[in-house]
């Protein structure tokens, strides 16, 4: 797997996925597990979507 989400996007991932999280368990609705999804990715720095379709938003390695 190469790394195809930069900084950025890993953080607003990590925010989203943990908001996500919360107002599931806020709800009591398994939902909230959609939360874990984003974190794992962000954590992976890995987004298979982003790759079938052609996006890398990791940027340019001098």
């Amino acid at each position: 797997m190469k790394t195809n989400m930069g900084g950025v996007d890993r953080g607003i991932r990590v925010v989203a996925g943990l908001a996500v999280l919360v107002a599931g368990a806020f709800f009591e609705s398994y939902w909230g597990l959609i939360g874990v999804v984003l974190i794992a990715t962000a954590a992976m720095g890995f987004c298979p979507p982003y790759a079938m379709l052609g996006i890398n938003t990791c940027g340019t390695k001098k």
